[in-house]
């Protein structure tokens, strides 16, 4: 064996020249014929002609020039036409520290054990989420971890509907009473069907992923799916209308997230649907004029912000949900909030709910939303000697806290000896103390007033 950087060597064993071959490529040569060599050329085959040129191709970055270029040519000097018209460059999956996969620094992922671990619809949504065109993106196991979370809560909302679902339910299209939330609901995921199509025509995958996780989150599993359960409790008419949409609503979902997650998508719907089709020949949700309902839409949005505000006000307070408290709800909207009444009764633990023009209720907690303020009682939330003994007590925990970490930072001993890191940790620390201080004060203000 002879290794020369010259084109010509001579044979140390016999003493003849030498030469390269001259006639070889390397293997992106070959690779470029692969859009027209595999379906049958130079035959004019009905594979050729059927797929030849295509629509997109989907690369890295990184084979532009090795791979792309090449097949446009040889497409081209060959077929007469380019072998595709679009072409999406996406960027390279790095390690968690930013850096190229490589056997020499041995930071390689092997996705099988990913798979293994989380389930491959898991890894797939990972990828999709959060992802931009072009852009590099590192491997975090804690974001396959919440993906699998998000599989999880898919899962479980379609164990609640299946278990509350009579054995001859058919699903044969909406109803025509529906209730506001229903409408609500079903105009929410109308548009979303509208902005995930446009966001796969862009090839905004990573974007049309974040829409559909935060509907299928939070819109249907931590909203829709709570306020259907009184419903389906009394049973009736009503318990039929919110079956029905709760499962069109499910089908829909699960079509559209079925290209990031097809495993687990498949799966539920051949347990909730009772159609024949499977889910990857059904039809793809799409915009629907017919199914926009801005007023009940908006309305509802207004229910949901007051009780969003009440939960967040009672969670700063620390006030548990077994504590119930009168609201009064000072509105221009009042037909609109008296329809919510047993949603603020159930998700807003209210023992009560009063709506007017006008209230003046002293010694009370204010919450302000768009359309409406709130006062509840203060007395009916806590115990005031109590609440300002607790956040006293506190306030001194918090104060040793800010204490030591400022007597860390103005020892020179500390500061000119500690690592940059330690020293930035600990400045962090500080941050959060007083921080946390300050809002320990606000609190205080306003139960002495």
């Amino acid at each position: 064996m002879v290794v020369t950087k010259e084109s010509s060597a001579v044979c140390p064993k016999c003493g003849k020249p030498m030469r390269q071959d001259p006639d070889t490529l390397d293997t992106w040569f070959s690779s470029a014929l692969w859009p027209f060599s595999t379906l049958g050329w130079p035959e004019k085959t009905e594979d050729l002609e059927y797929f030849y040129p295509t629509n997109t191709l989907v690369t890295g970055y990184d084979i532009i020039f090795f791979w792309v270029i090449r097949m446009m040519f040889s497409g081209i000097e060959n077929m007469g036409k380019p072998p595709f018209d679009t072409v999406l460059i996406h960027g390279l999956v790095r390690d968690s520290q930013g850096r190229k996969m490589s056997k020499s620094l041995g930071n390689g992922i092997d996705p099988l054990e990913v798979i293994d671990q989380y389930g491959a619809d898991a890894l797939r949504f990972m990828l999709a989420t959060g992802n931009a065109p072009g852009n590099d993106m590192r491997f975090i196991e804690d974001k396959v971890k919440a993906s699998r979370n998000f599989a999880n809560k898919l899962w479980n909302a379609s164990r609640f509907i299946l278990m509350n679902l009579p054995e001859d339910f058919k699903l044969t299209g909406l109803p025509e009473n529906l209730a506001t939330e229903d409408k609500w609901v079903i105009s929410k995921f109308n548009t979303l069907a509208g902005e995930v199509n446009q966001n796969l025509e862009a090839f905004e995958l990573g974007v049309a992923c974040q829409k559909l996780y935060d509907f299928i989150w939070d819109v249907y599993c931590d909203w829709y799916i709570e306020l259907t359960k009184p419903r389906i409790q009394a049973g009736g008419e009503t318990a039929k209308t919110a079956q029905t949409v709760l499962v069109w609503v499910m089908e829909g979902m699960l079509k559209l997230l079925h290209p990031f997650m097809p495993y687990i998508t498949e799966e539920i719907w051949s347990a909730v649907s009772d159609s024949e089709t499977p889910i990857m020949l059904s039809e793809f949700p799409v915009f629907d004029e017919k199914l926009v309902y801005k007023q009940e839409e908006e309305d509802f949005g207004k229910i949901i912000d007051a009780i969003k505000a009440v939960r967040n006000i009672r969670s700063e307070m620390n006030v548990v949900p077994s504590v119930k408290a009168q609201l009064f709800i000072e509105t221009a909207d009042k037909d609109v909030f008296a329809a919510g009444v047993m949603f603020f009764e159930r998700l807003a633990y209210a023992s009560s709910v009063e709506i007017g023009d006008s209230f003046d209720i002293p010694d009370s907690v204010t919450v302000v939303t768009h359309s409406a303020r709130i006062f509840i009682p203060m007395s009916e939330l806590v115990d005031k000697e109590k609440e300002l003994a607790r956040l006293n007590k506190e306030k001194a925990s918090v104060q040793k806290d800010i204490d030591f970490s400022q007597g860390k930072l103005n020892n020179p001993g500390f500061m000119s000896k500690a690592p940059e890191k330690q020293i930035e940790a600990e400045k962090a620390k500080l941050a959060k103390a007083l921080e946390k201080m300050e809002k320990i004060e606000q609190s205080i203000a306003a139960f002495s007033k």
